[in-house]
């Protein structure tokens, strides 16, 4: 079977920067913050149609889904399409939703994180259906919901629901330049506390929920330089990210205390784990303290809810494995050097792919992990362009295994 015609893919991504440059910049100037992606869902499947999907369709949950092929090889890509929101607008240099442009970057909410991503797969689309790149394939293009809120989430609902099972998914998530092959996980985690109320004036006449996780917050600092390390993801943490309390009045003793709790996960680490760990600290048991896991439960912009556990498992893909193997070769092919394999800090939709269903997830995206959820975030157009190639070449750079 004949390889890419690499320097063609090459030549075709760059003639079409400007068009997805535009793209991206109208999918930022549609605000899309988790459960309210409907008019940036409409106008990707707008784009898609315009460059010749296949088939373009907006399933239940509200994912874009694009589909070019129809090869017995199924593989697959995928961008989140749901942003975070822009936290401080004064902490922004520009309008995060007008967003700016000039030669080297784009800026905006969501160019990075991730719809940088989707402006790519959607403009790799158009270069294999004209290059006839997916001979042996059907690609998906999947436009995913309710990402930032639960990662992984789409995924489950389209791999249990939908029936889509993969050969192997490429995250389009920000690599800063890199083939991603695994993430550490994460789990939110809530810690409650009672206590007995009495007036602020005779506090010895009640027990302070709030001075009972007192000293639970004190053990969970020294818990977190414990945790177990792994050679690739590095080590578990945990963070205390949020704290709530009751009291009948702010003249009483504070009668019931709870935290959030952000636990990253390595290698080894699970659900089960992570919460015994907490639940075992002499101060929680001693406090009599309630450890459980948070779920989710919030409706998609279609109102369908797909409730799940807010348990996200790390993974890690082999770097021999073929999807990393071929999309490494297609990254020398297309760019000339070997490129640098490596692993995302942040969590992403894999955990579900990967982590809970054991499908291959392989990461290649425009823009640069530091720029999620920031102000002024921004990308770059090379980025865009050197992206949209490989996604192009990939498939049959795979199914042709040189």
């Amino acid at each position: 079977m004949s390889t890419p015609d690499f320097a063609r893919i090459n030549e075709l991504a760059r003639t079409y920067e400007p068009e997805m440059t535009r793209f991206l910049r109208d999918m930022v100037a549609i605000p899309s913050e988790s459960c309210q992606e409907e008019q940036v869902a409409l106008r990707i499947r707008q784009e898609m149609e315009k460059v010749g999907f296949d088939r373009v369709e907006i399933d239940p949950m509200g994912n874009v889904i694009g589909t070019i092929g129809n090869g017995p090889r199924l593989i697959a890509f995928d961008a989140h399409i749901d942003t975070v929101g822009i936290g401080v607008a004064d902490n922004w240099a520009f309008d995060p939703y007008q967003g700016f442009e000039d030669n080297e970057c784009i800026g905006g909410r969501g160019t990075s994180d991730q719809e940088g991503g989707m402006a790519s797969m959607v403009y790799a689309g158009r270069i294999i259906k004209e290059l006839g790149l997916a001979r042996d394939c059907t690609v998906v293009m999947a436009g995913t919901v309710q990402e930032e809120d639960c990662d992984g989430l789409c995924w489950q609902y389209l791999i249990r629901e939908q029936g889509l099972r993969p050969e192997f998914v490429v995250s389009t998530e920000p690599t800063d330049g890199g083939i991603y092959r695994g993430q550490r996980g994460r789990m939110e985690i809530r810690v409650e506390v009672k206590g007995v109320s009495a007036h602020g004036s005779a506090p010895e006449r009640g027990d302070n929920a709030i001075f009972r996780m007192a000293a639970i917050l004190a053990e969970l600092e020294e818990l977190n330089t414990r945790l177990k390390e792994d050679d690739f993801l590095g080590k578990g943490t945990l963070t205390v990210s949020q704290i709530f309390s009751t009291s009948p009045s702010r003249c009483a003793v504070a009668d019931g205390c709870a935290i959030s709790v952000d636990r990253r996960l390595t290698v080894g680490e699970d659900a089960q784990l992570a919460i015994s760990q907490i639940a075992e600290l002499p101060a929680a048991r001693a406090a009599g303290a309630r450890v459980s896991m948070y779920t989710y439960a919030t409706p998609s912009y279609t109102g369908l809810v797909y409730p799940t556990d807010c348990y996200f498992p790390s993974w890690v893909v082999p770097e021999e494995h073929p999807a990393v193997q071929a999309t490494a070769r297609a990254y020398r092919k297309l760019f000339g050097h070997a490129p640098r394999i490596d692993k995302w800090t942040f969590s992403t939709n894999g955990v579900a792919i990967t982590g809970m269903h054991d499908i291959p997830t392989v990461g290649f995206g425009p823009g640069k992990e530091a720029q999620a959820h920031a102000p002024n975030e921004k990308t770059w157009k090379e980025d865009l362009v050197r992206c949209a190639a490989l996604y192009a070449a990939l498939p049959d750079t795979y199914t042709s295994r040189e």
